[in-house]
């Protein structure tokens, strides 16, 4: 059997971290993900929502880079079990461990999609997504 869960999304808020006791401190990473549908549900909403722990080298990772908004995807296992909450009510949870996590587009694509540069034009070429290469190609600089 396996377990095996594979996601692409953005980060909903900024990482929680926190470190373990002990002698050899590991940091913990908890996070949530927004990973888009095709379809709304009934409610309007248009995402399902991951919650995401990482440890250790991925929890130092998720720490020092990953911020709300940023896309990622990632790979990892399924963990669900239950705990006990302060009222002494038995709940269930499910959460993704994860395995890998990598940036799914550049820092400049986050930070700028949708937005228009300094002249008020759009920063991405209008027709059918690609940059229009002038016709004559005789002055480039490589052979």
């Amino acid at each position: 059997m396996m377990n095996r869960i594979f996601l692409m999304g953005r980060l909903t808020k900024d990482p929680e971290v926190r470190y373990s006791h002990g002698d050899n401190p590991i940091a913990i990473a908890r996070y949530s993900l927004a990973v888009e549908k095709k379809q709304k549900r009934e409610d309007g909403i248009k995402a399902d929502f991951f919650n995401v722990v990482a440890f250790e080298r991925l929890g130092d990772f998720a720490a020092k880079y990953l911020r709300k908004g940023i896309k990622i995807v990632l790979s990892g296992r399924v963990q669900t079990g239950t705990y006990d909450n302060k009222d002494g009510v038995r709940m269930p949870f499910f959460e993704v461990v994860a395995e890998l996590q990598e940036f799914a587009e550049s820092r400049t694509a986050g930070q700028s999609a949708g937005k228009e540069d300094a002249r008020g034009g759009s920063r991405y070429p209008e027709e059918g997504g690609f940059l229009q290469i002038p016709d004559n190609l005789d002055d480039l600089p490589f052979d």
